[in-house]
């Protein structure tokens, strides 16, 4: 039986935590309109490896909050079977042969905290997962995890959206940048650079990269550590790789239409060093990631590019997740996370929880806003 609630709450942001969150609000039975500067998935959600996971090391709280991000999407794979934009075929890394290779370390560590894994040595991962040039794979050998996977963000947001009309929520794409107002040092609701105004009763800010920034209009301090991203796709091939691989220098993974699509460490580093604003990549950069993506694909077969995308990714100062109400000014909530696929579907449940319930999640108590200090109090008002 679907509730029926009174509360009116604005949602800015059209990728994963806004739309995910915005059909939770609208399950919980509150008023929603979700807002969005351009189209939906038209930024990170547009252009991420999407890989879900939750390996190597961070911290117990964060690991438990993944794993239950993962959880939730195996419930949604059980409920739409045989869709081609989410899968689980588990992933695959591996380190350089140098002495930053921890590998056997965070086996070990994988191992101690019950997350499945194997410790494959390169002549065994054929007969594990298909698709890899053994002779990329370094002599410490890979850690395959079978529970891993994908998905594309994109698709996922278009069914979202279906439910979200069915359920009687409001959409409004293209309306330019948003803010939220206030009154009496509350939210009350949102306002658009197109005319539009949206009154609410609470407002959850999900503007991905741009979280920090508009926090800040509201006099709140969210450290922030985004880079420039850069993903590209290839034009469709043949390639029986099924993981999601994350290896020294490509992480990549397959495509519903059989493209691949990869990104890397190095790469980010060489776009962050232009302007935030930056939409074009050296040709450069582009050739010798396709030729790294390349190198770890079976045969080696050559890689066309089709597309790329660059842009802000969203990372937290501290590496973990931004969830939930901004302390001293009610009715604001912030979602601002690094890994949006694994943390899409649950971050969004959980706060919008807590928005219609006023219930606090302990899934959510180490990653506040309010764990960052602020140096003056919040300028709403």
């Amino acid at each position: 039986m679907t509730p029926s609630s009174s509360l009116r709450v604005a949602v800015i942001g059209g990728g994963i935590f806004g739309v995910s969150s915005a059909v939770q609000l609208a399950r919980l039975g509150a008023q929603v309109t979700l807002v969005t500067e351009a189209g939906f998935a038209s930024q990170a959600s547009g252009r991420s490896l999407a890989w879900l996971n939750s390996a190597r090391f961070r911290s117990a709280e964060y690991h438990q909050l993944r794993l239950i991000g993962i959880d939730r999407y195996r419930t949604l794979a059980a409920k739409n079977p045989g869709v081609n934009w989410l899968r689980f075929d588990g992933g695959l890394t591996w380190d350089a042969d140098d002495a930053s290779n921890k590998i056997a370390d965070a086996f070990a560590h994988e191992q101690s905290i019950g997350y499945d894994a194997q410790l494959l040595a390169p002549d065994e991962v054929a007969a594990v997962t298909p698709g890899v040039d053994p002779k990329a794979i370094t002599r410490q050998g890979a850690i395959f995890n079978p529970g891993e996977g994908w998905v594309d963000l994109p698709s996922l947001i278009g069914v979202l959206l279906e439910e979200f009309a069915a359920r009687g929520g409001k959409a409004i794409a293209q309306a330019g940048r948003a803010s939220v107002e206030f009154k009496a040092g509350r939210a009350v609701g949102v306002s658009t650079a197109n005319g539009t105004r949206v009154e609410a009763d609470a407002v959850l800010v999900a503007t991905g990269a741009a979280v920090p920034e508009v926090a800040a209009q509201a006099g709140y301090r969210i450290p922030d550590a985004t880079p420039i991203s850069l993903l590209v796709k290839s034009k469709p091939l043949k390639v029986a790789l099924r993981a999601v691989l994350n290896t020294p220098n490509v992480a990549l993974r397959p495509t519903p239409d059989g493209s691949v699509v990869f990104d890397s460490a190095w790469s980010e580093e060489e776009v962050s060093k232009g302007p935030r604003d930056v939409r074009e990549v050296p040709g450069s950069v582009i050739e010798r990631l396709a030729a790294e993506a390349s190198a770890v694909l079976e045969g080696n077969p050559k890689i066309e590019v089709e597309s790329y995308g660059v842009g802000p990714k969203p990372v937290p100062l501290d590496g973990e997740p931004v969830l939930g109400a901004v302390e001293g000014i009610p009715g604001y909530y912030v979602a601002f996370s690094h890994s949006g696929a694994t943390m899409g579907l649950i971050a969004g449940e959980l706060v919008s929880r807590e928005i219609v319930t006023g219930e606090v999640s302990p899934l959510l108590a180490r990653f506040r806003p309010s764990r960052f200090p602020q140096e003056t109090q919040a300028l709403a008002s």
